[in-house]
């Protein structure tokens, strides 16, 4: 007898199988190092063009649209299509950053120019962030997107092993206008992958939720599903809380733990090669096996471990020692951040996904960063280790939040 399998019986293809999601992740992977070139030139052109605090002004310019214009990049996203957006974003981005490099063929690059372009591309990273985000649910099965999420890990700890080293090499063999050029290129090679990317169709019920009317009206409609969903809200706030405990220490913190020790600039750069080892062996790890049993427990858990691991590297007496507590770090943080992103996106009802991304987003790539004037002016009053426990007690503040809310405690991913 022969049986014919429906769409909902055939087994789902693995998304390291599955050549739509292999390219968008390729996509995704060279618009990442793309970002690493592009700021790379940036600090370096500004350092060439103007004061320490003018750089400083430069590099902190395009973080200013991308707070305000995040929420509305996730509107956009679910009103326009995911795809579309980010399309139109990386488009915008290329363009901007291969009219730089032409302008740098003519003059010399100024600290006003520089800003210029840092918002402008500051603005098309708040419409980029939240659609690239809001894109895997929409090619793949729900079941692979822990395994997608692992996949995005190591795209993402490439582009920093692959970006920074690049873009270097650009500025020494043809300075800013070589290596901003290297950065338009990636992002033109990623456009043809994102175009041949197939979305799969909503669902009909949540299209009809989809709401109607002005960009306002469906921004607020968004804030209120997650408000009103029993793990979104959860999720949010472990997020907000675990993310400002989390990147003082392991940005600004770490460089000044190094001036403070002495370890200088390669101790440094050991401790964060460790962490990024740590990471992407998490990444490693969730790509292959695909699904964690009882998802929302070893999110909390592991954050909390990661928690006290950052406390730990405070006390470090050496480098290997910091390096390897930097490497547990890496692994249990990264793990729970994996897993975090898996379970909002299968949570979210599909019409939703770029505003709940967006919201995510402006907790990690926007308000998070917030704390660094904080951490620095805490570290010059009191030194860097109570800076350091400061910080991983808030981290564990919002695992432990995790584990008091039942919804996020007993969260599982599909099967």
């Amino acid at each position: 007898m022969t049986v014919t399998l429906t769409a909902a019986q055939a087994p789902e293809r693995p998304a390291h199988r599955d050549r739509n999601v292999l390219r968008w992740l390729g996509a995704y992977t060279a618009s990442t190092i793309g970002d690493s070139v592009y700021y790379m030139a940036l600090a370096w052109a500004a350092a060439r063009s103007g004061s320490a605090s003018q750089t400083g002004l430069v590099l902190a310019a395009g973080s200013i649209p991308r707070a305000l214009l995040l929420l509305g990049g996730g509107v956009l996203a679910d009103r326009f299509g995911p795809r579309r957006v980010v399309v139109v974003s990386d488009t915008a981005r290329c363009l901007v950053i291969l009219g730089l490099a032409g302008a740098l063929l003519l003059t010399s690059p100024t600290v006003w120019m520089l800003i210029a372009v840092a918002l402008v591309f500051g603005a098309a990273d708040a419409l980029f962030l939240p659609a690239v985000g809001a894109l895997p649910p929409r090619i793949t099965a729900a079941g692979q997107l822990a395994r997608v999420q692992g996949m995005r890990g190591l795209a993402t700890r490439t582009a920093n092993v692959v970006g920074a080293p690049l873009g270097g090499v650009a500025v020494a063999l043809g300075g800013p206008v070589l290596a901003f050029a290297a950065a338009g290129v990636l992002f033109a090679v990623s456009l043809p992958l994102l175009l041949a990317v197939r979305m799969r169709p909503l669902p009909a019920p949540e299209q009809a939720a989809e709401p109607a009317g002005t960009a306002w009206r469906e921004l607020v409609d968004g804030l209120r599903h997650i408000r009103r969903h029993p793990l979104l809200g959860p999720l949010m706030l472990v997020i907000a809380v675990s993310e400002l405990g989390f990147v003082g220490p392991l940005n600004l913190g770490l460089i000044l733990l190094s001036e403070e020790r002495g370890w200088g600039a390669s101790g440094m750069g050991w401790i964060v090669a460790a962490f990024g080892s740590g990471a992407g062996a998490s990444a490693l790890v969730l790509a292959v096996r695909g699904r964690v049993p009882r998802a929302g427990l070893v999110m909390c858990l592991t954050v909390l471990v990661g928690a006290a691991a950052i406390a730990a590297m405070a006390y470090a007496p050496s480098v290997p020692l910091a390096a390897g507590v930097a490497l547990l770090v890496g692994l249990f943080a990264g793990l729970g951040g994996a897993l975090c992103g898996a379970l909002v996106q299968t949570a979210t009802d599909p019409a939703y996904l770029g505003r709940v991304t967006s919201v995510s987003t402006l907790f990690t790539h926007a308000l998070a960063p917030l704390s660094y004037p904080a951490t620095g002016a805490a570290a010059a009053l009191w030194g860097t280790g109570p800076v350091f426990v400061a910080s991983a007690s808030l981290c564990a503040a919002g695992a432990v939040a995790g584990l008091l809310l039942s919804a996020l405690r007993r969260a599982e991913l599909p099967r």
